[in-house]
């Protein structure tokens, strides 16, 4: 304990030294307080509703008096706007109408991409922001394109991007037209898809937006500098919506969908083999109160949802791919805390974890959700809330053996619940927050005892955050605490503790050894963080993080090491600025490194990263890496601690204007290290838009490069590394990739979507080894040091080391992958969508190891692979209980 409290006290130390002498650059400095715009503007109630078909000549747009004072906020911070917008606001008892009149003085410079919802692309879009429950930190915005595209987002804190949930999706309508004098567009916003207090005066915040890609300018009615922090909290404020009430419809949206699949290794005789299958399932939301809203689900679909992209893993740890399933991303932002990443949504659903052999198996893909439910929002009393609660279904995999003819069952996975509670409150004038989250897997696993030793019976989490917040948002002390507690079967308990995340076998280990009696695990974790977050010119951060080894929240959240104690410290320099040369520029200074709760130093890297944006606004960013000799716990897999090299890393990213209408990035890297490994990896982005209606991108990846340390396997014997030898070898790899994607718009309301990704990944094993001795970098290779190999035609590799032989297996790799999935998005009437899929996944894998080419993606539509095809439609019912909709 002693060692373990001189390492915490070195590392808070470190970011300590990190700290003052960042303050010492940042001083003096003046303050920011981030106070809402004194701007108002005011709604008008109208009798009459205008029709929204944004032509703009309702007889209520005439009499009103436009809001017309924006300012640019980039290029040109501060500056009049380079052409001129009118904004009106109106409304009547069971909406909000918004007209708005961008003007253009060259109309062929107008950019018109179409695409699906919330796609946007690269046209000029109009977005307005309303703050109903005026509580200064959250918002919903509204957007529409020059080409008619609506968009729309929920914003959970008081940043621009952080904390903006994209996959918000209210029942709203908007329309536009062009003229010789720019363009217009209509808003009808319900008001029974906001929420907001049982007032008789309203008082709500109100940001407008309208970006020009053509001229890369951004002008907002409450301007808020780009160097300062804040955003719904300066706002400007909307008068004048008097005698309007909120109401609280039940929206329950039904689906009924259908699939078909077509299997590579379907047969004949195959007495498992359907094709066909069909489901149905029911969403429902309601408002509860004028602040929450209550989400829930019944048998959900996804099957519209984008494949994961390729992979061919050779590290010890999982990877983690994006959520995209609507009910789950909705939302997420109010249920995800500060620091412990105690909620992976992908956990929910995921596929079985048990298997089953026969000569014919059918093993569901993914665990079946039975249903779920979601609240969220925010109080007047600024606390937010946000929970999930899901049930998944006990799954079982048929297997048919032809010796008996007889076809049964195999348990592999037990009936789970899952829930999750995550509070905050905001604190005091700077806008604070404290939190609390709370997290919970239940599995009944009942007669089931291979499943009771793969899956822990229960796990809970339990943890509390903050954020100081001081100089409204300047500076900012945050961190969390967090514990956790796993029960289970000694033999599920047994795999948590050999696992490459805690390794607790490890044969030198001197704290926290393995106990194969246990049936349960508890650990901790603990963050403190200080950060300098707006200022002209120099921002900073530092942190001091730990995990305990018997740390686990890989039931429900993400985690892929514990016995950690981390630190980083950065320093940032920057202009935001124009000046003559570059619009802006940013030079940054980075340490990172870590202790295991034995002392022994794991991590110590040392990074500088610069980046600058050209005024033809180009980005460059240019960041290089040197990672110092250390020793680390987890490359042997079990076995004990092995040296790691000094090892250096170039990496270079350019890439022209989002808005632009060709658009392309090229990025790439190289690093080598002390062993003789090198890595080189060039990658880009080239999207074309030939019409307004039409967008085709690609994203071509080569990465290649040897790994002389690259793990095989454990193999008894090796007196010198505590009896087993811990064999590595050096490998050659290959990977090839281009992610392909054709959009077309049909409407702003109906499009078609492809995307493919063909993969190839080689790897060829050479110089095969075992690790010489305890914290050596050096390996015995094999074929020296009194050792002989033969390598037989198949690749199998034999040693003989005095009086023992052993082999080992041919580890060459060359894999083909093609996914690829089509889909028709129709919303044939607001919040009612049809969905037409055609999804592909071939692939193969050949033991041979030879470098892949360019000429291998084409292979790649050829491996064997199944298809499947998906018609799905959900219609929008909302049901009024006494109120209006």
């Amino acid at each position: 304990m002693i060692c373990i409290a001189r390492r915490v006290a070195r590392a808070r130390s470190t970011a300590s030294l990190a700290i003052a002498i960042a303050a010492l650059f940042a001083l003096p400095t003046n303050r920011l307080d981030a106070q809402p715009s004194p701007k108002i503007a005011r709604a008008v109630r109208v009798s009459r509703a205008p029709r929204i078909d944004g032509r703009l000549d309702d007889a209520a747009w005439a009499r009103m008096e436009p809001i017309t004072d924006f300012v640019q906020r980039q290029p040109r911070e501060g500056q009049a706007p380079t052409e001129a917008t009118e904004v009106f606001i109106a409304y009547d008892a069971d909406a909000l109408y918004v007209g708005a009149r961008m003007r253009r003085r060259d109309m062929k410079a107008l950019a018109r991409a179409m695409t699906r919802r919330d796609g946007f692309g690269n046209a000029e879009r109009f977005t307005v922001t309303f703050d109903p429950q005026m509580d200064r930190r959250t918002a919903v915005g509204f957007g529409v394109s020059a080409a008619g595209v609506r968009s729309d987002f929920r914003h959970t804190q008081d940043d621009d991007m952080r904390g903006r949930e994209s996959q918000y999706d209210p029942v709203w309508t908007a329309a536009t037209r062009e003229d010789d004098s720019g363009w217009t567009a209509e808003l009808r916003i319900p008001f029974s898809q906001l929420r907001f207090p049982q007032v008789e005066r309203q008082r709500w915040g109100l940001q407008i937006d309208r970006w020009m890609p053509d001229k890369n300018e951004d002008i907002q009615w409450a301007m808020v500098p780009p160097r300062e922090t804040g955003y719904v909290s300066r706002f400007g404020t909307l008068e004048g919506l008097d005698g309007v009430s909120p109401t609280r419809p039940v929206e329950f949206m039904p689906y009924v969908a259908g699939d078909a699949t077509r299997r590579a290794t379907a047969t004949v005789a195959n007495p498992l083999n359907r094709p066909f299958a069909g489901r149905m399932g029911i969403d429902a939301k309601t408002a509860l109160g004028s602040s929450l809203t209550l989400d829930a689900t019944v048998n959900p679909d996804f099957g519209q949802v984008e494949a994961d992209p390729a992979e061919v893993n050779l590290s010890a740890f999982e990877t983690f791919f994006d959520e995209r399933r609507p009910f789950f991303t909705e939302g997420s932002e109010m249920v995800r805390g500060n620091g412990a990443q105690y909620f992976y949504p992908r956990r929910i659903g995921a596929p079985p974890h048990g298997s089953a052999t026969g000569d014919f198996v059918d093993i569901p893909r993914n665990s079946t959700i039975l249903g779920a439910a979601k609240l969220t929002g925010r109080l007047p009393s600024r606390l937010s809330i946000g929970a999930i609660t899901a049930v998944t279904a006990s799954e079982q995999a048929r297997v048919f053996r032809a010796d008996s003819g007889r076809t049964t069952t195999v348990p592999v996975e037990p009936r789970s619940s899952y829930g999750i509670l995550r509070l905050q409150q905001e604190i005091g004038r700077q806008a604070s927050t404290v939190g609390a989250s709370f997290s919970t897997v239940q599995r009944s696993m009942g007669s089931q005892p291979t499943l009771a030793g793969l899956l822990a019976r229960e796990s809970y989490f339990g943890g509390a955050d903050w954020r100081i917040r001081l100089q409204q948002g300047k500076y900012a002390i945050s961190g969390f605490v967090a514990g956790t507690y796993v029960a289970g079967d000694t033999a599920s308990i047994r795999r948590l503790q050999i696992a490459n995340s805690r390794l607790f076998q490890r044969p030198d280990r001197r704290t926290t050894v393995y106990d194969p009696l246990k049936t349960s695990l508890t650990g901790y974790s603990a963050q403190l963080r200080a950060d300098k977050d707006a200022g002209r010119r120099i921002l900073w951060g530092a942190e001091v993080k730990l995990e305990s080894p018997g740390f686990e929240m890989n039931d429900l959240g993400r985690l892929q090491s514990t016995d950690d104690i981390e630190y980083n410290a950065d320093l940032q320099i920057r202009e935001t600025t124009p000046g003559r040369f570059l619009q802006n520029w940013r030079l940054g200074f980075e340490t990172r490194g870590a202790w295991n709760f034995e002392g022994t130093h794991q991590l110590n890297t040392w990074t500088q990263n610069s980046s600058a944006q050209l005024k033809n606004f180009w980005n460059l960013n240019v960041r290089s890496t040197i990672a110092l000799p250390t020793v680390d716990d987890a490359v042997t897999r079990g076995g004990p601690y092995m040296g790691l090299p000094r090892e250096f890393r170039q990496e270079f990213r350019i890439n022209n204007p989002f808005g632009a209408k060709t658009g392309w990035r090229v990025n790439g890297g190289y690093g080598v290290d002390e062993f003789g490994a090198w890595r080189r990896n060039v990658s880009g982005q080239l999207t074309l838009r030939p019409s307004p209606r039409v967008s085709v991108s690609m994203e071509p990846t080569v990465q290649s490069g040897t790994e002389p340390r690259q793990y095989v396997t454990r193999i008894a014997g090796g007196a010198r590394t505590y009896g087993n030898r811990y064999v590595f070898a050096f490998i050659d790899r290959t990977t090839i990739s281009t992610k392909l994607r054709a959009n077309y718009a049909f409407s702003p309301n109906l499009s078609l979507e492809g995307y493919a990704e063909p993969f190839v990944a080689t790897g060829h094993y050479s110089r095969f080894g075992e690790l010489s001795a305890p914290r050596s970098r050096l390996l015995r290779e094999y074929g020296t040091d009194g050792t002989t190999a033969t390598v037989d035609s198949i690749g199998t590799l034999t040693v003989t080391d005095g009086g023992s032989t052993f082999t080992i297996s041919n580890r060459d790799f060359n894999v083909l992958s093609f996914r690829s999935n089509v889909v028709m998005r129709w919303e044939w009437t607001p919040g009612s969508t049809f969905f037409l899929v055609w999804q592909q996944n071939r692939r193969t894998a050949e033991a041979f190891g030879d470098p892949a080419r360019a000429t291998d993606l084409l292979r790649t539509t050829r491996a064997g692979g199944d298809n499947f095809l998906a018609v799905k439609v959900s219609y929008w019912l909302p049901v009024r209980f006494g109120g209006r909709s």
